[in-house]
């Protein structure tokens, strides 16, 4: 097995990484030649619609692609300087839970509704550590307190949990046997506001007092303002635009991720319709030639139906952007002021 000489801050790296699935209708290509980096103690949010293949990529990592009907057909992960689908299933399968664990969208069904939560803590962490029942237990009744659930609730089951309260016992399964990587995948999606904005600061306060790396998916980007270090935004199974938070909300590039920042509302302004991007994503099973923006973008031009953007760094070494007005090939070489957002 490859071990990778990297910087000793870098904890995870993806290169060139390709995910499909084989169906009656055709090949799904829902990860396109992913290119991203986390370093330790950062946390990165990956940020884009339903099915730009956010969640395909988070499983990539954890090595859950089913397969059949999906394979990974190239690229590499490389987590702590050990390239991950170079790995046995068994040792992989070590890896799950113990450096690497992910808390998924739907609570109700990553928990076992016949297990009080205490015992699902506990089989974690009985399943990674050589420790006794009692010891198990005993930790997982401290996890819960982590995550502020009393211990005397510690025996009750997910039923008797509201939303925000099983989606606090996921995190504490997740961050049972203190992961170097934690994924988060749409975590407050199904939370009221006031819910959300809790779970989001107890997550940043256990992400510093653990010392763990954030990969945070979400189409939200207020939640990425409030979590994030580093931003990458996803558009039909690729990264169109990443840099670091500042970067994406200073300074939007793409016409895409100019797009999703004038769709937020803004509390100063009455309009009759909010703005939109025209048209939807993709069907990955027939991508459009060139950029794949290209049938929803404003500014596009006949090359960008048949010419596919490089990535092309604008500042400093963070922030890059894929779209041909950057490499200059199109008539326009920036976005009109006055179609940037307010940000």
């Amino acid at each position: 097995m490859r071990e990778q000489s990297t910087s000793s801050a870098q904890l995870l790296e993806v290169k060139d990484l390709v995910v499909q699935f084989e169906t009656s209708d055709g090949t799904v290509h829902a990860v396109n030649h992913l290119h991203l980096s986390l370093n330790k103690g950062e946390t990165l949010a990956l940020v884009g619609e339903t099915g730009a293949g956010k969640t395909t990529s988070a499983l990539a990592v954890m090595g859950l692609i089913d397969s059949p009907p999906g394979h990974i057909r190239q690229g590499e992960i490389w987590f702590q300087g050990i390239n991950l689908l170079e790995l046995e299933e068994e040792v992989y399968r070590s890896y799950r839970g113990s450096r690497i664990s992910m808390i998924f969208q739907d609570p109700m069904t990553a928990l076992n509704p016949v297990l009080p939560v205490v015992e699902q803590i506990a089989e974690t962490i009985a399943n990674h550590q050589k420790v006794s029942d009692a010891a198990a237990e005993e930790r997982a009744i401290e996890m819960l307190e982590l995550v502020r659930i009393p211990a005397e609730r510690a025996y009750d089951y997910p039923h008797q949990f509201s939303g925000g309260m099983k989606q606090r016992v996921v995190i504490a399964i997740a961050l049972a046997c203190n992961p170097q990587l934690l994924i988060a995948d749409e975590p407050t999606t199904a939370l009221d506001v006031t819910i959300q904005a809790q779970v989001l600061e107890m997550m940043k306060e256990l992400r510093d007092r653990l010392d763990t790396s954030m990969l945070m998916i979400t189409h939200d980007l207020g939640v990425v303002a409030e979590v994030a270090d580093k931003v990458a935004i996803m558009y039909a199974g690729e990264i169109i635009e990443s840099g670091t938070l500042e970067d994406i909300f200073l300074t939007p590039s793409h016409p895409y991720t100019v797009g999703l920042f004038r769709s937020i509302p803004k509390l100063d302004e009455e309009v009759e319709f909010l703005a939109q991007i025209e048209g939807i994503m993709p069907d990955p099973s027939d991508l459009p030639s060139g950029c794949p923006f290209h049938p929803r973008c404003k500014y596009a031009e006949p090359i960008c139906g048949t010419t596919k953007p490089e990535l092309t760094t604008l500042s400093g070494d963070d922030h890059k952007v894929q779209c041909l007005i950057y490499e200059g090939r199109l008539r326009m070489k920036e976005l009109p002021k006055g179609d940037l957002p307010n940000v």
